[in-house]
């Protein structure tokens, strides 16, 4: 497997550099500094993989979608320090397939890697932990759906979107609203669409993560249908 490292700290691409050595099938072909040299080796080598910090300085996530959009079979392992749940969902849907944390032993690194290579998912035990303690489900995540172009939302939508996220159920949105069951459920079709999620959960993300309600507020309403 063709691997490109891709974090700003020389000291964690050298001790990464050192234990990926050690695997005869990984071959290190670039290491990037920031989002232009990234963008830069995709284009230059044919890598399998990428393992990258896109927290560390001069790296952004909006850097995965754009080099995915370019190359759509290659997987991406996220390697950073702890993060909230709602950046490690955000990260999930901008097309990260595998989560380590720098922390982890270097077995976990290396299995998160052939694994990824196997075309699996691979989360180290703290990465999980971190979203479950967020009663997020990595399993309402809609890994293959995310996008380049930004989310556009009718006025009405975001509306409901939070009433969504503060636990409301369908008919409580369709009485608050003055509209019929069946409006908010072609409303909330939409939006599940739109976001590229499969259910409540999947909304509730999206509305706490752009600041639409408190994370105090993750709430699930108990059925949809209601």
């Amino acid at each position: 497997m063709k691997l490109i490292l891709a974090d700003s700290n020389e000291i964690i691409r050298i001790g990464l550099r050192t234990l990926l050595s050690t695997e005869r099938n990984i071959q290190i072909v670039g290491e990037a500094r920031n989002n232009e040299e990234l963008i830069a080796l995709n284009k230059a080598f044919d890598a399998n993989i990428i393992l990258v910090d896109y927290t560390s300085k001069g790296f952004s996530i909006d850097v995965i979608p754009q080099i995915l959009q370019k190359k759509p079979d290659l997987s991406v392992v996220a390697i950073t320090p702890e993060q909230s749940a709602q950046t490690l969902v955000n990260a999930l849907r901008s097309g990260v397939k595998s989560y380590i944390k720098k922390d982890c032993d270097s077995s976990e690194i290396i299995d998160s890697i052939r694994e990824t290579w196997r075309g699996n998912k691979f989360f180290c035990g703290q990465i999980l932990e971190t979203i479950r303690d967020a009663s997020i489900d990595v399993n309402d995540i809609d890994f293959d759906s995310f996008s380049c172009e930004p989310i556009t939302l009718s006025e009405r939508e975001t509306e409901i979107i939070t009433m969504i996220a503060e636990g409301l159920t369908n008919v409580m949105i369709a009485d608050s609203l003055c509209l019929s069951n069946h409006t908010i459920n072609t409303h909330r079709k939409n939006i599940m669409a739109k976001l590229g999620v499969k259910n409540t959960a999947g909304i509730v993300i999206y509305a706490v993560k752009t600041n639409l309600v408190s994370p105090n507020k993750f709430l699930f309403a108990a059925d949809p249908n209601s």
